[in-house]
């Protein structure tokens, strides 16, 4: 493994169980951060970093499916992996619906756990790359003005400039205008091209 060690965040209350799985990773060339709580993993966790997480399911306090359900509302989630001595089949579905890498028992051969780890790593890389992305299209929307917005969204309906002029109450010279510049600010130069970067940023194309 070369570069800076992948980072593993293991969340698991049992002590001899958190250490023995963070020997095990940090030899395979993994960087591992240990905690023994779901609510200390939120409270300490770095903003923004990279990784994925290695969790126990049972845990007293916040369990293993909560702390996947609240991180699905964060603004960055990482992927999760299950490795858990209490599983059972519809709990595994359910975890792997709500967006699980893996589901496992903590008997599982190091192989599987290695090979889950490092799916869950590549789907971080991907989806930090995509916000990043993401991010970078919706500042150049910040910039549009409010008449631009409300042009662009019209535009994003399929709408010709004489429509978005009645329903704006302006003139379709000026339709023409707002339409000039907002492209020009946001790079483009088709319509096409528009609505799939307005569409990418998370624009709504619809009221």
């Amino acid at each position: 493994m070369t570069g800076p060690a992948k980072k593993v965040f293991i969340v698991d209350d049992d002590d001899s169980f958190l250490r023995s799985i963070a020997r095990l990773l940090r030899s395979a060339g993994y960087a591992t951060e240990c905690f023994s709580s779901a609510e200390e993993f939120l409270v300490q966790r770095p903003s923004g970093a990279a990784g994925c997480i290695l969790a126990d399911l049972q845990m007293p306090g916040m369990d293993g499916m909560a702390l996947q359900a609240t991180l699905a509302q964060s603004a960055d989630p990482l992927p999760i992996v299950f490795l858990t001595g209490h599983g059972d089949i519809p709990v595994s579905v359910e975890a792997m619906r709500q967006g699980a890498e893996d589901f496992l028992v903590k008997t599982a051969p190091k192989e599987l756990v290695i090979a889950a780890i490092e799916r869950a790593l590549a789907r971080n890389a991907r989806e930090r790359t995509a916000l990043i992305r993401r991010q970078r299209l919706q500042s150049r929307f910040e910039k549009l003005t409010s008449r631009e917005h409300e042009v662009l969204f019209h535009v994003m309906q399929g709408k010709r400039n004489r429509r978005i002029a009645d329903d704006l109450g302006i003139d379709e010279r000026s339709v023409k205008r707002h339409r000039t510049n907002l492209m020009r600010k946001l790079g483009v130069t088709s319509v096409a091209e528009l609505v799939r970067i307005a569409v990418e940023a998370g624009m709504p194309a619809e009221g």
